[in-house]
This record gives C-alpha cells, structure tokens and sequence, in this order.
C-alpha cells in the first residue's frame, strides 16, 4: 500500500506532462516549461517527504522526541529547496513567474487530493 507522499509524488509525477500540454496549448512553449518547472519543484519536495517518511519506516525505534526532529528538519529542507528553486526558475532560468507559480499550486493540490483520498478510504 502507498504511502500519503508516495501517491502525491507519483500524481505530481503524471501531473507534469498534462499541464504542460494545457500551458503549450493556451500560452506557449515558455509558460508550458515555466509550468513544468513549477510541477518539479513541488515534486522535488514531496520526494524529500518521501524520504524522510521512509527512514521513519525503516527505524520503528524512534521515539517522539526524535521523529519530531526529522519533522522540522524535513520542513526547513522542503522549504530551502523550494526557495532555491524559486529563486533559480526566476532568476537564472528567467521563467514566466505565473506559470510557474500555476504549476507550482496545481501539483500541491495533489496534497489536498491524498488528504481527501485518505479520509474517504476511513
């Protein structure tokens, strides 16, 4: 069974192709890339998730203490990368900022669709 992570990260992963067909066909080939490189740096951090959410798995002796610490490290290493990627798509890549930040939103969406998926499935 997968993981809440996984499944985001596989849909993010399928989500990438589909939005940027729909960015080409409405906008172009710059806002299509500009979506496409917002997909990825969601799921860039989702697969960070992943990670950590596996050395979890792998080590049932952790107790709150510690499995909190790996919650807020996982958070600031989500957060340094998107920041850094941000500032790469804007900055030295030149990417339309709007589409990357549909492309951005739209994938982080896929959140809201495990969260719901979850909670139908209980």
């Amino acid at each position: 069974m997968l993981t809440a992570p996984t499944r985001v990260a596989l849909a993010q992963a399928g989500l990438a192709p589909i939005l940027a067909m729909f960015g080409f066909v409405l906008a172009g080939r710059a806002a299509a890339l500009a979506i496409v490189y917002g997909v990825v740096v969601a799921l860039l951090a989702s697969l960070l998730m992943v990670r950590r959410e596996r050395a979890a798995i792998r080590h049932p002796e952790w107790d709150g203490r510690k499995l909190f610490g790996v919650f807020v490290l996982t958070g600031l290493e989500r957060l340094a990368a998107v920041v850094l990627m941000l500032g790469m798509g804007f900055g030295v890549l030149k990417l339309s900022p709007l589409p990357l930040l549909v492309g951005l939103a739209l994938a982080q969406m896929a959140w809201l669709a495990a969260a719901l998926s979850c909670k139908a499935k209980k």
